[in-house]
């Protein structure tokens, strides 16, 4: 009776055909991308000690550097540095590093002059600190980011004892707190994580987070560090490693120690700049990233919207069966995956709200691309 009535009508057909390739594509993604990084095993990193250079940007961040930067250089780690780059300061910013870099004699200060910054943005500080950082690997974080361990710089730069590696990706969270927002901009840094780490685990890295990112100064030098995307205010993580990530030089560092936190937003109209500034780099990945990246979010979207026009063309009890069969065989799979990329990146309380998490964030990241279109943000904070 279902399938001679199916048959039977062209439209019907072709809906739940759409509706059920629909359903294969998302279990395609699901278990054969985000299943790569959510049920892959910790591997032990190799027992290396290398020179790094912790590099990081700071504009007005008195605060957030009076509170962070003492739990950087007070790192268990034999031989690092932390070069601060003051960019243009107007607060205490600059007497707070000078008095810390009296106490610490690992802690390296830069000064950008005014009027000296010909490229608008983060990016001219952070190839100046880059630049003069004096060791090979390059770790890098922001001013409002703390590390969750005193063995943050031994775990992220333990991969690059490896023949071949050149990049680290890390994984930069925010600290819980109260409210749904809170929970929103979590589940929202969970998600962005999971895709980045599955893609990086299926061969394809292509973004990573500036608040918790290394990489090789002879990488920087050699690709020309972020030239070919100065324009663009944001980008200086995401863009540089679209750029130069491959399969053969990423690795991915992950474990509880090797994570940073920050203070994530606490308005709406906060995040919703800050997201923003982030989605401006999406259009300048390279062109089969961005199919392959909007491919999910556009079957997810169609996925929920096809069945409204399966039962307004066939009420019958067995549509609203099967539509619900597989509605409900996705959402279980959903939070399998959530749950599995929680344990493993220490996150909590973000999977009851998860499913409606998901949807909102397909319509309000559709929302901002489009009010993105033609502007481009002149801050990097």
């Amino acid at each position: 009776m279902f399938f001679d009535t199916i048959m039977a009508d062209p439209v019907q057909f072709y809906l739940y055909l759409a509706f059920f390739c629909l359903f294969f594509i998302q279990m395609v993604y699901f278990w054969g991308v985000f299943t790569t990084f959510v049920f892959s095993r910790k591997k032990k990193q190799p027992e290396s000690i290398l020179p790094v250079s912790v590099v990081i940007c700071a504009r007005n961040e008195y605060f957030n550097l009076e509170k962070n930067l003492p739990l950087i250089l007070e790192q268990d780690y034999p031989k690092f540095e932390v070069l601060v780059v003051n960019d243009e300061s107007d607060d205490d910013t600059g007497d707070l590093l000078n008095d810390l870099s009296r106490k610490y004699s690992n802690l390296v200060v830069l000064n950008t002059g005014k009027n000296q910054n010909y490229f608008n943005g983060k990016k001219f500080s952070l190839a100046l600190g880059i630049k003069s950082a004096h060791h090979e690997i390059i770790l890098l974080t922001d001013a409002d980011c703390y590390p969750m361990g005193k063995d943050w710089i031994r775990q992220m730069q333990a991969p690059f004892s490896r023949p071949g590696t050149q990049i680290v990706l890390g994984y930069g969270a925010y600290k819980p707190g109260k409210g749904l927002l809170n929970k929103l901009i979590r589940f929202d840094t969970l998600s962005i994580a999971v895709q980045y780490f599955s893609w990086a685990k299926s061969g394809m890295p292509y973004m990573g987070v500036g608040r918790n990112l290394a990489y090789r100064k002879s990488l920087f030098i050699k690709s020309r560090g972020f030239v070919s995307h100065y324009h663009v205010n944001s980008g200086d993580d995401d863009l540089f490693i679209n750029q130069n990530a491959t399969r053969k030089n990423t690795a991915l560092v992950f474990t509880p120690d090797s994570h940073t936190m920050s203070e994530p937003k606490t308005s709406f109209g906060s995040w919703i700049f800050q997201k923003k500034r982030h989605l401006t780099t999406g259009k300048y990945y390279k062109w089969w990233h961005k199919i392959i990246l909007s491919f999910f979010p556009v079957t997810t979207l169609a996925f929920y919207v096809l069945p409204v026009f399966l039962i307004v063309f066939n009420k019958h009890l067995y549509t609203i069966i099967v539509v619900c069969t597989f509605l409900f065989l996705r959402w279980l799979t959903q939070l399998l995956i959530i749950k599995k990329a929680m344990n493993k990146l220490k996150e909590k309380n973000l999977l009851l709200f998860s499913s409606l998490f998901e949807i909102f964030l397909i319509f309000f990241n559709v929302v901002l691309m489009l009010s993105n279109t033609g502007k481009q943000q002149s801050r990097w904070k």
